[in-house]
């Protein structure tokens, strides 16, 4: 047998072993949004960082300024290089009583199709999946002694909570941190069987607006029909965002937008992503995006605005006849190609401030943005992952965009100037960030399969 094939017969051998260890990491509340459970992140990180040390990798746990950051590294002789980043925390679970089983108590459980998967909070987002890169790395550590290629292990834990000072701690030490490609394991599949690999991330522009009219909430039997609505002003504005086909209104809003490649089209098109197929599954039928654009199209190559929440006036129980003084949402945008998050978030102020009326007034709130990421369509490490992926699934990889943001992928680019390869084995009904959140046993299984084929390959 080749090593590759010790590795892989280990994996398959040790994987009710391997399970155990996951469940042991599942079972930390790691929740970084909530201060409550500050104390279980941290726990978490030093868990990872004892595995990590007792399969021969240095680790430790470094401060930032939120919770901390797992770095570890693995190098030796002149081999190629890889920063392998990931994240330890997890979504709040509230609801609690839409749960089935308890969300940190982890366990096999068996989906209404027959497949086996993992359930708990964590499983696929991203516990589950950082673990599958780290269970291979335990097979060749333990068939070889060592592993194919030098590793530089990034895992944070505050990725839910927005990623706040991992930019910073990134910077700080970004000579400890370079490598000659990034890999990201917090992306998904096709579908059960197809592996992916996503080669773009849409970048994100995410704003709060705030209109406000009268200096207090008015009787609106005494002022109504007189008196500005700031939910009327701000309703309006955001009618106005889109035109009648689905497109974006705001000034120079599509400048670097590309056109996909007709030949790139057309493997999209022959993916066959049906409105049924996709939309079916949240109980919608029909696209509301721009008219003349596949499905797949308006969902990870083009840019987008949603209105993410709006607020305004009386919303309690019962009846309560008040003209709000104030009224406010949060838009998101999804930038793709070289949209500008700055001129995108410019262009968006002038636009809602030219619907102001004279007697209201508008505050915004800006958020950090990010710019949309591409791999280079000649990038070798690419090619070489759709090799190793092949060699496991049996099925040709999809190389493909992906319609969220991934904002580390830019941060790398940025301040390491390292690509990043997103490899990842999420399924769309794995309920990330909902109750009853699950990881299929088999992308578990298949996913450290995965890695240990392409360290395999990455070495050569």
């Amino acid at each position: 047998m080749s090593q590759l094939d010790q590795v892989l017969s280990k994996i398959d051998a040790a994987l009710d072993a391997s399970l155990e260890r996951l469940f042991q990491w599942l079972k930390v509340p790691s929740i970084s949004t909530d201060p409550d459970y500050k104390d279980h992140c941290r726990i978490a990180g030093e868990w990872l960082v004892d595995e990590l040390k007792g399969i021969g990798i240095e680790a430790s746990l470094r401060e930032t300024g939120g919770h901390p950051a797992v770095v570890a590294h693995a190098k030796g002789e002149a081999k190629p290089h890889v920063l392998f980043y990931g994240h330890y925390d997890v979504q709040p679970v509230d609801p609690l009583e839409l749960w089935d089983t308890p969300p940190f108590e982890p366990r096999i459980i068996t989906l209404p199709d027959g497949r086996k998967a993992i359930s708990a909070r964590g499983s696929s987002d991203d516990k589950g999946q950082v673990m599958t890169f780290v269970e291979a790395c335990r097979a060749w550590k333990t068939v070889t002694g060592t592993l194919p290629i030098n590793i530089t292990f990034l895992i944070e834990g505050a990725e839910e909570d927005g990623s706040k000072f991992l930019p910073e701690f990134i910077e700080a030490n970004k000579d400890e941190l370079t490598a000659d490609v990034a890999l990201v394991c917090d992306t998904g599949m096709w579908d059960q069987d197809t592996p992916a690999i996503t080669s773009s991330l849409r970048g994100m522009v995410y704003e709060e607006v705030i209109v406000r009219c009268a200096d207090r909430d008015l009787h609106s039997g005494q002022f109504g029909g007189a008196a500005r609505n700031p939910i009327h002003v701000l309703s309006k504005i955001i009618a106005d965002i889109h035109d009648e086909n689905g497109r974006i209104t705001i000034p120079d809003f599509y400048e670097g937008v590309p056109e996909i490649p007709t030949q790139i089209l057309e493997q999209w098109k022959g993916l066959n992503l049906t409105e049924e197929d996709f939309l079916g599954q949240v109980g919608l039928k029909h696209s509301a995006g721009e008219k003349g654009r596949m499905l797949i199209e308006q969902i990870q190559s083009r840019p987008t605005c949603d209105v993410n929440g709006i607020i305004g006036g009386y919303t309690g129980e019962g009846t309560k006849t008040v003209i709000a003084a104030e009224a406010r949402c949060k838009i998101s945008f999804r930038l793709v190609g070289d949209q500008d998050p700055a001129k995108i978030s410019n262009n968006f102020q002038a636009f809602v401030r030219a619907r102001i009326p004279a007697d209201c007034s508008v505050e915004f709130i800006r958020h950090k943005g990010s710019r949309a990421l591409a791999l280079p369509h000649d990038f070798r490490a690419l090619t070489v992952a759709k090799a190793a992926l092949h060699d496991e699934w049996k099925k040709e990889p999809i190389v493909i965009g992906m319609g969220g943001s991934i904002p580390v992928g830019g941060d790398f680019k940025r301040t390491l100037g390292l690509d990043t390869l997103f490899v990842g084995f999420g399924l769309d009904d794995d309920r990330i960030h909902s109750p009853n959140e699950k990881y299929d046993l088999k992308s578990f299984h298949k996913g450290t399969r995965s890695w240990a084929r392409i360290l395999a390959a990455l070495a050569k």
